[in-house]
């Protein structure tokens, strides 16, 4: 709606109050162009010369005359003739047939708009494809009428709730109902959805109370609101999704040609569209079953990696062998930042981990199994953009931050007690970079990355390079500085990520 704002702004001679119901008439246009199968254009003039279309509805339920949206174009009497017509007389414009869109022929109906004191402040403009308005034209002269009092109800301002319901599509059903709660149209569609309740008989001239439905329900809702409204109801194991709307007229068929001069309004009957949703809700419930299935799964494989983490312990403190502990000590940490993933994984509905939440676990962990307690060293996790990963990206970055946070822990203060090792994580635009600092006793003068011996390095390194598809730049200086950069470019067969927070 803010297009429409800025574009009546743009337009003189307007009061707050006919902006207003401009405002209004746009939001709920799109409900009545489903309805209508047609398109449906607001015009407002702002000066003689010229109109400007503030806002433009497409229907969902056939094919749409414009195939982009031409919100904003400006147009002349030349370009409308029958639209300035009714701009300037107040009068409506029928059967005007032009052709546009590569030669279709389109019908066009325009309608003036009125302001609250009476005064034409725009026009709608309905148009449909010459098929689409014989066929609709064919159709029982109940839903034509029907069609006709929305399309007076959008001009009077008196569709309320309608801009909440979900699109109408062309695999919806119709039915109308008159102020005595009596079916008085049922379309196709809407008599095989209620065949498959069990309902074979005529629905036309049935009462909604006959029904054992939700109908009769909505029916007395809608009529003591005056409002739309959308509800599911499971019918014999059937999920069916009702839209009812209010229809609102002098007597029942005759709308409003003039619908700023009525004196008494009252309700006429409701207009149903009932959608069939038993397929998309048990592929919906089959969904929430599998990821309640794959949560479950990750649940056991933690519980798992954590089991064999403590039988790794169990070895380790029955060992006599200070290698054989400091082996099993990084396997436990290695395991341990698997499990972090898969925890994450069983918790999280989607695919999709925090990196940030995964480094800050193996923080911790680091600090209470791998530093002992004459070593004052502070680990810390930098301030910085969360990161969102896929399963294997994440599960790559903790092996990485554990080994690299290790290694600095291991063989960056073993003649020291005292230091600093910190984990940043940022965002580059393209590519997520992770730095892992600390102020240690730094590298030998000889280090090569590609020929180390250090089991935790060639683990970094082939992760990077193999599952990141990144680079790893190590620099001593005082200490050392190890920097992982990698594309946000997800591997083929992962799923996209998208930064949040």
């Amino acid at each position: 709606m803010n297009q429409v704002r800025h574009e009546l702004d743009a337009c003189p001679g307007l009061s707050e109050a006919d902006r207003q119901k401009l405002i209004k008439i746009a939001q709920d246009m799109p409900f009545v162009a489903d309805i209508s199968r047609s398109d449906l254009l607001l015009y407002v003039r702002y000066d003689d010369r010229g109109a400007v279309l503030v806002s433009q509805s497409s229907p969902h339920s056939t094919v749409p005359i414009h195939a982009g949206d031409v919100a904003g174009r400006r147009v002349t009497p030349a370009d409308e003739p029958a639209l300035f017509r009714t701009l300037r007389f107040g009068f409506r414009a029928r059967g005007n047939q032009r052709m546009i869109d590569g030669g279709a022929p389109i019908i066009q109906q325009v309608w003036p708009i009125r302001g609250p004191e009476g005064r034409v402040i725009g026009a709608l403009v309905i148009e449909a494809n010459l098929i689409g308005y014989v066929r609709q034209k064919a159709r029982s002269k109940v839903f034509q009428k029907t069609v006709r009092i929305l399309q007076a109800m959008l001009l009077a301002g008196l569709l309320r709730g309608v801009a909440d319901l979900a699109p109408f599509t062309a695999h919806d059903g119709i039915l109308v109902a008159d102020g005595q709660h009596v079916i008085r149209y049922a379309s196709g569609i809407a008599t095989e959805q209620y065949r498959n309740l069990g309902y074979l008989d005529n629905l036309v001239g049935r009462k909604l109370i006959s029904l054992d439905t939700g109908d009769e329900e909505m029916f007395v809702q809608v009529l003591q609101d005056l409002r739309g409204r959308e509800r599911e109801f499971e019918e014999r194991q059937r999920m069916l999704v009702r839209k009812a709307v209010p229809l609102i007229a002098r007597r029942w068929g005759m709308p409003w040609y003039e619908p700023w001069k009525w004196l008494r309004r009252r309700p006429m009957g409701v207009l149903f569209a009932i959608h069939d949703a038993t397929e998309e809700k048990q592929k919906e419930r089959e969904l929430k079953i599998k990821a309640a299935m794959i949560r479950e799964i990750h649940h056991r494989v933690k519980n798992n990696l954590q089991t064999v983490a403590a039988v790794l312990r169990m070895q380790s403190r029955r060992s006599d062998n200070v290698e054989v502990k400091r082996l099993l000590a990084d396997s436990v940490a290695r395991i341990m930042s698997m499990a972090v993933v898969h925890e994450y994984l069983s918790r999280e509905e989607g695919q999709a981990i925090n990196v940030r939440d995964v480094a800050r676990r193996i923080v911790y962990q680091t600090r209470e199994g791998v530093l002992i307690p004459e070593k004052r060293i502070n680990i810390q996790l930098l301030e910085g953009h969360n990161l969102y990963l896929p399963a294997r990206q994440a599960t790559a970055c903790a092996l990485v931050i554990n080994e690299l946070v290790q290694n600095a822990v291991e063989h960056g203060y073993e003649e020291r007690n005292v230091g600093t090792i910190s984990v940043e994580l940022r965002d580059e635009g393209e590519q997520v970079c992770i730095v892992i600092s600390d102020d240690g006793e730094g590298l030998p003068s000889d280090f090569d990355l590609e020929r180390t011996n250090s089991m935790g390095l060639k683990i970094v390194r082939t992760l990077v390079q193999e599952d990141l598809r990144g680079t790893i730049d190590i620099e001593s200086d005082g200490g050392v500085r190890a920097t992982v950069r990698f594309s946000k470019m997800i591997l083929e067969g992962e799923e996209n990520w998208n930064e949040q927070g």
